[in-house]
């Protein structure tokens, strides 16, 4: 009897289900990790230029920290898609979601930014607002990888309209630098989310077809849109903050992965009241917490930065000198036409 009560408490442990949750929680925290050592590897690169997109790559993987960085988010993007492969999207994108507050406290703890209280307040409201997205989801079983052909092409392409129109839009406007690189993390993020639904649709064709499963359209699409989005990340990071950056990147990519698990997977909806304003409620704190978070980061000196020398005055153009940024002192070459700092590599 005792033997059959500790076999029947261990039984769900063994749930595949758990192990997929495991697996984003894992993957949450190295890739917070993995985007703040590329975040000190891009401030150091040359910026990008998606019209030179071998020099650019080149540019950013001579620096150092940002090869860790990307390197480490390999491993990452395995154990999510180990995840996808074990759990619903939307458990392993509110799972990775709630991986914000670990960057708040890794970026003050282990890389010296000062996260101000707006910051600490975004990071925990979008937190907050995700666990109660998973509280209220219903109960799941399997890793609900089927789903509608019209319904998954129907929800990319309106999303990479989407992705259009963010990044398009601040230009014409007029936007700051700073917003443009919000407006970039943004679009990264959503780039993300339409990867990650195609890498869910291929775990689905695997597990289905084996190896056959390769041949499906999925896979070209979500190497295009890694790559796309590895640019623009890139990209966003240079322009941007850190903190409020990779925040947004990981806030917009989680809130499509939770929708696509709902729109194209079937990912189930809460059946009484209670969950309905559960996640309503999650949703507009996600919202706030989008709203808190462009406001500046202070940040600290980092021992080992790159390029750690003070940067030498520059030529003055339209008035206007570059010092330290984002705990980093850089080591400044010039300005490209748009004003802003050329780098060496660090």
């Amino acid at each position: 009897m005792v033997g059959q009560a500790a076999r029947a408490q261990t039984r769900p442990m063994n749930n595949p289900l758990y192990l997929g949750i495991l697996f984003a929680l894992v993957c949450a925290f190295i890739t917070n990790l993995a985007f703040l050592f590329k975040h000190r590897g891009a401030v150091a690169a040359p910026p990008v230029d998606i019209r030179r997109p071998l020099a650019s790559a080149a540019g950013l993987f001579r620096s150092k920290w940002f090869l860790i960085g990307w390197l480490v988010a390999a491993g990452a993007w395995v154990f999510h898609v180990l995840a996808l492969s074990l759990a619903p999207l939307s458990v392993v994108q509110t799972v990775l979601a709630g991986g914000l507050v670990l960057l708040a406290v890794m970026a003050d703890r282990l890389f010296g930014f000062r996260v101000g209280r707006r910051q600490w307040a975004g990071l925990t409201a979008a937190a907050v607002g995700m666990g109660l997205v998973a509280i209220s989801l219903p109960a799941v079983n399997g890793a609900h990888s089927s789903y509608s052909l019209t319904a998954a092409i129907a929800f990319e392409g309106v999303l990479l309209g989407l992705i259009a129109l963010i990044i398009v839009l601040p230009r014409l406007l007029g936007v700051r630098v700073k917003g443009r690189g919000l407006a970039l993390a943004a679009a990264a993020g959503l780039m993300f989310g339409a990867s990650g639904v195609a890498v869910k649709a291929l775990t689905g064709l695997l597990a289905e077809h084996a190896l056959l499963g390769l041949a499906s359209p999925w896979l070209p699409f979500a190497a295009l849109v890694s790559v796309t989005a590895f640019y623009t990340s890139a990209r966003a990071l240079q322009d941007g903050e850190a903190v409020p950056v990779i925040a947004t990147t990981g806030t917009a990519a989680n809130v499509i992965g939770i929708a696509a698990g709902i729109v194209v997977f079937g990912d189930p909806l809460p059946s009484d009241t209670l969950g309905i304003v559960m996640q309503a409620a999650g949703f507009v704190l996600v919202v706030a917490a989008a709203a808190l978070m462009p406001a500046p980061v202070r940040a600290a000196r980092v021992d080992g930065a790159p390029q750690e020398r003070p940067a030498a005055p520059l030529p003055h153009r339209a008035g206007r000198r570059f010092g330290p940024r984002d705990g980093y002192i850089r080591h400044v070459r010039g300005t490209d036409k748009g004003e802003r700092p050329v780098e060496a590599c660090g």
